[in-house]
């Protein structure tokens, strides 16, 4: 959990969550706050982020997997077993 408080503004505890819920939503839907660590019991028990932003964090990480697929069949890629596309269309293609 490194990095999730970098900042002490970042963490409100699960009262003060409750009962300031509309103003730290506006604060976060508005993106004046980045994120906000909600604490139960001393201990981090959620994360409220913009809709926006996780958004942009889950096509970040659909671009990094799309990304390690694509080295890894860089890595395996045999010259001697591929096909060409006319060999692929030969093979595969349904009659029109």
């Amino acid at each position: 959990m490194t990095g999730l408080l970098d900042r002490a503004e970042h963490a409100v505890s699960a009262t003060a969550m409750a009962r300031g819920f509309s103003a730290r939503l506006k604060e976060i839907s508005s993106r004046r706050t980045e994120r906000l660590v909600v604490f139960k019991d001393n201990q981090p028990a959620a994360v409220i982020i913009n809709v926006q932003a996780y958004q942009e964090m889950l096509d970040e990480l659909e671009n990094l997997r799309v990304e390690s697929v694509a080295r890894e069949r860089l890595e395996n890629f045999h010259e001697d077993q591929a096909m060409t596309h006319e060999e692929m269309r030969a093979r595969f293609a349904k009659d029109d």
